[in-house]
């Protein structure tokens, strides 16, 4: 599979480790990944700054923001202090930072961005996640004005829910790289 996009991957609160879906994409196609310096008890200005200079050093028309969980909320949070045009974002698994469920520590990433992006995007989340309800995720992607995708009973997406290597996260990625 062959990407013509500069792809960003941005992990959410803690990281992803080498198991999950993001690390295994950053390795197999040489993606980007934007580090954050704090990934435990983020600040959402110091996430929304490193994820603008991270963007800046591309062509930001050929960026496409691959986020999951936290960083959902700090692509958004981004893209309303920012407004620029990136290619798109592929938004997994979105934690509801209003919610109970939601961990202690971070700051700023409440409340939930719920502006139109200025890009496409397609937010994929789970009937089942432990951080988010159906119903506030498809909030989300209402409001960012992404095009929508469960995928049924997958937890958070990610490792402990059995999403090492995601094909079809893959194929959901590569309809942005596309265009759609």
């Amino acid at each position: 599979m062959v990407f013509n996009a500069d792809i960003l991957i941005h992990p959410g609160l803690g990281n992803s480790d080498q198991q999950h879906w993001q690390s295994i994409w950053e390795k197999q196609f040489n993606f980007t990944r934007i580090e954050q310096q704090d990934w435990e008890t983020s600040v959402c200005s110091d996430w929304i700054k490193t994820i603008n200079d991270y963007v800046n050093r591309y062509d930001p028309e050929n960026v496409i923001l691959v986020g999951h969980s936290l960083a959902c909320a700090a692509i958004a949070s981004w893209a309303k202090q920012y407004n620029i045009a990136i290619k798109g974002a592929l938004l997994v698994a979105p934690s509801d930072t209003e919610a109970d469920s939601y961990p202690t520590g971070t700051s700023g990433f409440t409340p939930m961005p719920l502006g139109k992006l200025p890009f496409k995007s397609i937010t994929v989340f789970s009937n089942n996640d432990f951080y988010v309800s159906r119903e506030r995720a498809s909030l989300f992607a209402d409001s960012w004005g992404s095009e929508i995708v469960n995928i049924g009973d997958a937890g958070h997406i990610n490792v402990s829910a059995g999403y090492g290597e995601w094909n079809e996260g893959l194929e959901l990625l590569k309809k942005l790289d596309a265009g759609y």
